[in-house]
């Protein structure tokens, strides 16, 4: 068809241009009378169901995405930081690279950033300008160069790639799709160049895989050497290939369910040791507590018991006390009364006092003090000792 003629039918509702370049049926866009979805009403969608495409530690878009052998994805500046302890931050697997950067990237993760993306620019632009001219609004967007193209840069462009099957599509009927409805539409096999040297540089498309090298190869390569066998198609390699991890996969569903035993076993554990721990910090506490009361009343009844032994020899000590305190006193009277009278005394004073005051002598003579010892001696806390050895 004519340029003109494309332009017109993938411009129309009702039909897409295919692979040849030819006009088919297209589905019609949503019906009069049922608006599309907003992008405000998508954008949560958007945001809340591909965060499987953010890397697993900061959870933020990067062009750097890496795939641990544990098959969780980080970026570059948390491998980065993560570097000194060598592990995954998610699961503790160790990381086997020197570098702590792993050399898998996940291709998979960041095409889906950057599909999602051109998604997120339909939704959120009311008037999205043409990716070649810049000065035109956009009409229409080619998944296969991936660019949005006004009407006059879509001519050229379909005047351009008049052979090969690009497919174009309307800005306003993307607009209506949802994400995921974009990302499965926008899903392609890109092409895989010829793995020999120089063959990629020099655009040799693989269409051959070889299973003894394990590398794709392109026609020539595969029919002018011989050490190529035996061959298959690249995209049944590619389709066994999808196979292999989805049987992989089931398997590991059902060894997942003997894994998630063992966890909900693991944490029934924990929760019991925690429950253990609790219950034994409570008991503790209710005995610590119990022991303090029963050594306050134990140390009520001790100071009890010491105050009642220790009672009546406090009060023999003083009235000892007194005793000896009166015993001082007469001695001391004695021995003034002596000295006064040798001094002052006359001798009729002498005579009549000397008997008198020679008896008071004499008994005080007698007197022996106390044994200091047996008077200071407390009372027998014996008990008392016993007790606190108990404690």
């Amino acid at each position: 068809l004519p340029s003109s003629h494309v332009l017109q039918r993938v411009l129309s509702p009702t039909s897409h241009l295919d692979g040849d370049g030819a006009a088919a049926p297209m589905e019609t866009g949503p019906q009069t009378g049922t608006p599309p979805c907003s992008p405000s009403s998508q954008q949560p969608a958007v945001k809340d169901d591909f965060q499987f495409i953010l890397c697993e530690r900061c959870h933020q878009e990067s062009p750097n995405l890496k795939l641990l052998t544990c098959l969780h994805t980080l970026c570059l500046d948390c491998l980065s930081e993560n570097k000194p302890i060598g592990q995954c931050p998610i699961c503790r697997m160790a990381i086997p690279q020197a570098s702590g950067i792993p050399d898998m990237d996940n291709l998979l993760f960041t095409n889906l950033q950057t599909r999602l993306n051109i998604y997120k620019k339909l939704s959120n632009s009311s008037g999205l300008s043409c990716s070649r001219c810049r000065s035109e609004t956009a009409a229409v967007w080619c998944s296969e160069c991936e660019e949005f193209l006004c009407t006059k840069c879509f001519e050229d462009h379909q005047w351009f790639f008049k052979k090969r099957s690009h497919e174009a599509r309307r800005v306003e009927e993307l607009r209506a799709e949802s994400a995921h409805q974009f990302l499965e539409d926008t899903r392609k096999s890109y092409n895989l160049f010829c793995s020999s040297p120089g063959h990629a540089d020099q655009g040799h498309i693989s269409t051959i895989y070889c299973r003894k090298c394990e590398k794709p190869l392109c026609c020539s390569c595969a029919l002018l050497d011989s050490q190529h066998a035996p061959f298959c198609d690249i995209r049944s390699e590619t389709q066994r290939r999808q196979e292999e991890l989805g049987i992989m996969s089931q398997e590991l569903k059902q060894k997942r369910s003997s894994f998630e035993a063992t966890y909900a076993a693991l944490q029934d554990e924990a929760v019991r040791l925690e429950q253990v721990q609790q219950e034994m910090r409570e008991l503790i506490r209710q005995r610590v507590e119990q022991l303090v009361r029963l050594i306050r009343q134990e140390e009520e009844e001790l100071l009890g018991l010491v105050e009642a032994q220790q009672e009546q020899g406090r009060q023999e000590v003083v009235r000892e006390l007194q005793r000896v305190e009166g015993v001082l006193r007469r001695m001391e009277a004695g021995e003034r009364l002596v000295e006064k009278m040798s001094l002052y005394a006359t001798e009729q004073e002498v005579m009549d006092m000397q008997p008198f005051i020679k008896d008071s002598l004499e008994q005080l003579q007698q007197l022996r003090p106390p044994a200091t010892g047996d008077q200071a001696q407390p009372g027998d806390l014996a008990e008392c000792r016993a007790r606190l050895q108990a404690l």
